[in-house]
């Protein structure tokens, strides 16, 4: 894929296609269409009493897009029970491109100076695509998509994709949704004209 650039990555996703790695290791890029959809329905992000109860005491601040790669380079790291990631170094590049031309976006989440969770993912349209989390201290990922939700349903967004599913994206309200039905709430998402961040998409 040595001739395969930001835009391309773009076209991909506004055809339900995403990027993985077999590993972090694996220069080879792949990309994917699975038969079933994991979205968070942007009307349905579930949130725990205890997570409410952690909320309240404010323990983070949430910062966006302040700083991308970091965001994207811990996402990578190995962690307990996450050994490896999919996350290769193409891969880093054309996010790095998307984040350059507006379509790449963090939400970080900070303990004081200290970055302890986060996400990023891709906007196209009303889109958003989930790509990577992780977290350093209690909740930080869970808050982080909290604040990511509120934006985009502040913003206009209509979906918000997280690929797959995992027990952790469930408790907070993720579906399953055939590929058919997940490419028809894509190609209306495509139509709305959401900002993210400023005057980027």
């Amino acid at each position: 894929m040595a001739d395969f650039g930001p835009n391309d990555l773009l076209d991909c996703y506004a055809r339900g296609v995403f990027p993985m790695a077999d590993s972090r290791d694996d220069p080879r890029i792949y990309l994917h269409d699975p038969d079933m959809r994991g979205i968070i329905p942007l009307d349905g992000l579930r949130i725990s009493k205890s997570l409410q109860k952690h909320m309240r005491k404010s323990p983070y601040h949430i910062e966006f897009n302040k700083n991308f790669s970091r965001i994207v380079d811990m996402c990578a790291q190995s962690t307990t029970g996450r050994e490896d990631t999919w996350i290769n170094d193409g891969i880093k590049y054309l996010y790095a491109e998307l984040h350059a031309i507006g379509h790449a976006h963090s939400v970080e989440c900070y303990a004081g100076d200290r970055l302890v969770g986060g996400l990023y993912g891709i906007s196209l349209g009303g889109a958003f695509f989930g790509e990577s989390m992780f977290s350093r201290a209690t909740d930080a990922s869970k808050i982080a998509l909290v604040a990511l939700v509120e934006r985009l349903n502040a913003r206009g967004y209509s979906l918000l994709d997280t690929q797959f599913i995992t027990p952790h994206l469930r408790t907070l309200g993720a579906i399953e949704i055939p590929r058919s039905e997940y490419h028809k709430l894509l190609k209306n998402a495509l139509k709305i004209d959401a900002v993210f961040d400023g005057n980027k998409s």
